[in-house]
């Protein structure tokens, strides 16, 4: 559940019935969830929206600081490197992890792989703890 919500979150809450309904689990040093996207998200034929994959990698990156320190941030900044085209209809695997920390900020990075391990899209960026109600 979506940490001090209401489990409606469209990336990973439960109760979003038209949500991707992510399950990130902790993975090693990172947090990752597997995802196979319809058609329905598709951009160019048979490859994923770029903003549905800038979702997936922001989301990543934010469940892992639920995940691992129990708090809610937000996204500051954002980079995004798209390298391979995102097929749909294909198993993803979505990753995140921390690179480093001062005071509330965090340096994430994320990626989305194909099970054949080529990266088709990374991630950096700055996450700020906050404290929402």
């Amino acid at each position: 559940m979506a940490k001090g919500g209401d489990d409606y979150c469209f990336g990973c809450g439960k109760n979003n019935p038209i949500g991707l309904h992510l399950n990130f689990q902790p993975d090693g040093e990172k947090v990752s969830a597997k995802k196979i996207l319809p058609r329905e998200y598709e951009g160019y034929k048979d490859v994923v929206h770029g903003g549905i994959v800038t979702l997936l990698l922001d989301e990543a990156m934010g469940n892992y600081i639920q995940k691992i320190y129990d708090k809610q941030a937000m996204t500051g900044r954002i980079e995004i490197r798209y390298r391979h085209p995102t097929p749909v209809e294909e198993e993803l695997k979505i990753s995140a992890w921390e690179e480093s920390r001062r005071k509330n900020v965090l340096a994430m990075k994320a990626t989305v792989q194909t099970p054949d391990g080529t990266v088709t899209a990374e991630a950096t960026s700055k996450f700020v703890v906050v404290n929402l109600k």
